[in-house]
């Protein structure tokens, strides 16, 4: 009688359910034991490492494939679920003992034989293997999914963050952030291609595991399109909203987004610089302001010389445009002018700044003020409903009145909560905004007065936005609010206008004055007021010094602006400087 061969088969799989189970050295070590004191002959060791969850593994075919061949008769393994955990491969195996192929399988801690009691068993194995397998998944799933409605990204950390092994959670890299958020924002001028971006990532030590540069498509995917860096996440193809700390704003890359998309096609040729396109129209017909170079050659001296000429598109239908051509050295001048006649000078900004401090304490005091009278009331209503409970409990009020006054109550008590809660997120909400508006300001002249062509368009935009205008080579147009207020009274100028502070013709009076200021006592005009003259609307009146105020009117929804400029000459007589109503 021929002694019956096995193979030796070891497996372990790198998926989650498999961490209890010995490591592959460990299984041979104990399988060779086993097969020592069994007296079994081993023809050969097979061993794989890979998931059973599904069909398909190489080796394990490769060993069915051996036995069909009659190369041996048995299997010697750990335990069943380490040779089938999917219903394939469990029931091919049951197969060949039906058959006669698998004359034997040996297990350390498991009893087979081949009848049908042995059977039944092992069909019970692989089905507790195969329920395993599917248990686990699910409730891997389910953690993933409660893991993403917290607000937290299964998987591995971006770049720019880390995973933090004791909290489980994603946290910043304090080293690699700067360098993300200074690629998203070199992006967003529309300067860079991704190669210099995925050269300057490289260049600051963001590099693949195998020490090479990212590839572009990596660097377009994983970084410049991934929602994660601004606070959301993509998890199965849906966006959530995360917990981490955002690196850059939704702002920021909306505007990357943008360039990439002007960029879906290869350019053929680089592209000349020409900063003003885009920012002006024809004074005559309307249309856009275009761009184009002309190179001259000059004889005397050899060489050519290459200049920028903006003209008309000449696009209209109606309106023959006879406009002619302007140098962008010639409309570059002009546009500076007028940006220089929207400067903040340097004292008043630091005036204006100092005050804001000021504002900031003050408001902040009444703040509290406020909210400490709304809880009072809150206070008031819960002890309100105490005593409609005990009432209602002592059978002295109906169901009916009872449950319509609580009602009352508990609405009364929630308007009283929103409306502490909306002030105190709101009640400095102009702050910010007006100390960003009074740097910009500040900032004018610097950008007016320098080389940054990109950087005067980008500015001119916010003071005209679409008012610019261009005719006969000349440019022109309108400050937009509360640039022209600062235009309207230029810094430059030494005279004053006699108007009144409150003329009649001025439709915006009562709504920006609504007290008369010019009343005011002169102890009264040395510090700061805040003066609500409605619901939605809460007007300030600063002192800058040498008798000098300013109004700044600011509405709920965080609008912001100065709106009048005055000084006083003497304390009965005021003298009108600048003005801009909504």
């Amino acid at each position: 009688m021929d002694t019956p061969k096995f193979f030796l088969y070891a497996r372990k799989s790198t998926d989650v359910e498999d961490k209890q189970i010995l490591s592959i050295e460990a299984q041979l070590v104990e399988l060779r034991d086993y097969a020592a004191r069994e007296k079994l002959f081993v023809v050969e060791e097979l061993i794989e490492k890979q998931s059973a969850k599904i069909p398909g593994r190489p080796i394990f075919n490769s060993m069915i494939n051996r036995i069909e061949k009659d190369e041996a008769s048995g299997i010697v393994s750990w335990h069943p679920d380490r040779l089938a955990r999917n219903s394939v491969d469990g029931g091919k195996l049951i197969y060949l003992v039906d058959t006669g192929k698998v004359k034997a399988l040996k297990f350390p801690q498991f009893w087979f034989e081949a009848t049908p009691q042995g059977k039944f068993m092992l069909q019970i194995a692989f089905g507790q293997s195969k329920y395993f397998v599917d248990s686990l998944s699910e409730n891997t799933k389910r953690g993933l999914r409660q893991k993403v409605r917290r607000g937290e990204m299964p998987g591995l950390a971006p770049i720019g963050y880390l995973n933090d092994s004791r909290s489980k959670t994603i946290v910043v890299d304090r080293k690699k952030a700067p360098i993300i958020k200074q690629a998203f924002e070199m992006f967003a001028t529309g300067k860079y291609r991704i190669m210099d971006i995925r050269d300057f990532l490289a260049g600051n030590g963001i590099i693949t595991r195998g020490g090479k540069s990212w590839p572009i498509n990596q660097v377009t995917k994983h970084i410049l399109t991934n929602p994660f860096y601004y606070g959301h996440f993509r998890f199965l193809s849906e966006i959530h909203e995360g917990v981490h700390r955002p690196i850059i704003t939704k702002k920021l890359f909306e505007a990357v987004q943008l360039v990439l998309n002007k960029r879906s096609k290869a350019w053929s040729k680089p592209r000349v610089p020409k900063p003003y396109l885009g920012l002006f129209r024809c004074g005559e017909c309307g249309m856009m302001i275009t761009a184009e170079q002309k190179t001259k050659h000059y004889k005397g001296t050899n060489r050519d010389a290459t200049y920028t000429y903006y003209r008309c598109t000449k696009k209209s239908k109606t309106i023959k445009c006879i406009q002619p051509f302007i140098r962008q050295e010639a409309l570059d001048s002009q546009l500076s002018d007028m940006i220089l006649s929207v400067s903040l000078r340097q004292d008043w900004a630091r005036n204006m700044l100092d005050k804001l401090e000021t504002e900031k304490t003050e408001l902040a005091q009444s703040c509290g003020a406020f909210a400490q009278s709304k809880r009072e009331e809150i206070k008031e209503k819960a002890i309100r409903l105490q005593r409609l409970l005990d009432s209602y409990l002592d059978q002295d009020v109906d169901r009916d009145s009872y449950l319509n006054k609580k009602s009352e109550l508990l609405s009364d008590k929630k308007t009283l909560e929103e409306q502490i809660f909306r002030f105190e997120q709101t009640h400095h909400a102009w702050l910010e905004p007006m100390r960003e508006w009074i740097h910009e300001a500040g900032n004018v002249v610097n950008i007016a007065r320098g080389e940054d062509l990109n950087g005067k368009k980008v500015l001119a935009q916010k003071i005209f936005g679409s008012n610019l205008f261009l005719s006969d080579k000349k440019a022109r147009g309108e400050a937009l609010f509360p640039w022209a207020a600062l235009r309207a009274a230029p810094p430059t100028r030494n005279w004053e206008r006699l108007a009144g502070i409150e003329p009649a013709t001025h439709s915006w009076q009562e709504r920006v004055l609504p007290v008369n200021y010019s009343r005011l006592s002169a102890e009264k005009r040395t510090r700061t007021f805040i003066t609500c003259s409605s619901d939605k609307r809460l007007d300030h009146l600063g002192y800058l010094g040498n008798n000098t105020y300013y109004i700044i009117s600011t509405r709920a929804c965080g609008e912001i602006g100065i709106h009048v400029r005055f000084r006083s000459v003497s304390r009965k007589r005021w003298r009108f400087e600048s003005s801009q109503a909504h």
